[in-house]
């Protein structure tokens, strides 16, 4: 049963994934907090399954005439940085990232309801 999840979990991170949105942003916490992988073997699984679904959503984008190549310059570098840094962490345990990935998700979730991106129901 347990494996039905899982797969319900990469299915639901492969929709974000194609839509552009990163499904590591769903797929981690619904891997450790409602079917007990930990943390870094979470993480493990987003990277590994990001590098086919990342290629196949580009390849479609591109296919569809989707990608502005322009704004790439001024994204890449800081990414590959922080990247660069955010494994650092990973890599120590896991629970500094962990609490900054909450964070994130948290300010995330503010900024949405601050701009109506959740809109109220009349």
């Amino acid at each position: 049963m347990k494996a039905l999840w899982l797969a319900l979990a990469g299915a639901c991170g492969g929709v974000l994934a194609g839509m552009g949105m990163g499904g590591g942003t769903l797929t981690i916490p619904l891997l450790v907090l409602a079917l007990s992988v930990g943390q870094l073997a979470a993480q493990f699984i987003n990277l590994v399954a990001f590098l086919p679904t990342g290629a196949a959503a580009l390849g479609m984008h591109l296919k569809n005439g989707l990608v502005d190549s322009a704004p790439l310059v001024f994204v890449l570098p800081p990414a590959l940085v922080m990247t660069a840094a955010a494994s650092v962490f990973a890599g120590k345990g896991g629970e500094v990232l962990g609490k900054a990935y909450g964070a994130f998700l948290v300010a995330v979730a503010l900024f949405g309801l601050a701009q109506g991106a959740f809109p109220r129901k009349k």
